[in-house]
């Protein structure tokens, strides 16, 4: 995908470059991991994050790197700043700014809009069942873009990001900013490995996120770093309207096709 395509959701939430392939950091059809797989202390941490980031509601910054080949093949880092609000269960502003422009999502429990400010250009995607979960696969299907921080919005966030998942250890406890956090070690098949930073207290926080796919050629990764993490958030209706601006053009997206395996095929232009 080039950047500058009609599939700009690609870049929105700083959550996914399409470019680097399909592989997705927790594949649908991926089985939980065997819990003796995962050391008791890493599951302790992420059940305690999974408690935590089930809260009604709540809202954190995200600083992103991720690797994407161009059209000569060579490889190169794209970054997003990234504010994200959420209102659980179906409700969701995100807010992305990057090298490859302003964008953003919002989910008013029915709809999800994806708006692009240097095209001012938008498409709304209709969300039946009403959830952020739902709106984050509906994407998957209808854009074809892959979400490495979607498990953090799920219903059980904990159990989200050990889907696929098959073995998992605590490093080592480091200090960031003058606070303890546990460095997590996670292997997906296949060949993805996954380092998670969490605050060694009873929120375990998220505070670092690395994926690398050992397997696509460059082995590209994603790097997020969260912030300002904010638990008494309080949200208007208001905050979760999207309202086009003047001359936005809506984009129609292509319907979505099965394919002979069953599954829905991904891709917009």
């Amino acid at each position: 995908m080039k950047l500058k395509d009609i599939a700009f959701a690609a870049a929105v939430l700083a959550i996914g470059i399409s470019a680097i392939g399909s592989t997705s950091v927790a594949a649908e059809t991926a089985k939980p991991a065997a819990q003796s797989a995962i050391s008791p202390e890493a599951s302790a941490a992420l059940l305690r994050m999974g408690e935590t980031l089930r809260a009604p509601r709540f809202s954190f910054r995200a600083r992103t790197i991720r690797v994407y080949a161009d059209a000569g093949g060579d490889f190169l880092h794209i970054f997003h700043s990234l504010n994200v609000v959420v209102e659980r269960p179906s409700r969701l502003l995100a807010q992305s700014t990057g090298d490859d422009g302003t964008s953003k999502v919002v989910f008013d429990g029915k709809t999800a809009y994806v708006y692009s400010l240097q095209q001012n250009k938008y498409a709304a995607i209709a969300v039946p069942s009403g959830t952020i979960e739902a709106m984050l696969k509906e994407a998957v299907g209808r854009l074809g873009v892959d979400f490495p921080l979607a498990d953090f919005l799920s219903s059980a966030p904990n159990k989200a990001f050990l889907t696929g998942i098959t073995s998992g250890r605590v490093v080592d406890t480091v200090t960031i900013d003058g606070n303890a956090y546990l460095h997590l070690f996670f292997n997906q098949p296949p060949r993805i490995e996954l380092e998670l930073w969490l605050s060694k207290n009873e929120r375990s926080l998220p505070a670092r996120l690395i994926v690398t796919y050992l397997d696509l050629p460059g082995q590209p990764n994603f790097i997020a770093e969260f912030s300002d993490w904010n638990f008494t958030i309080h949200p208007s209706a208001a905050d979760f309207t999207f309202q086009p601006p003047p001359g936005a053009q809506r984009v129609a997206l292509k319907p979505v096709q099965a394919s002979p395996g069953g599954e829905q095929a991904k891709g917009a232009k």
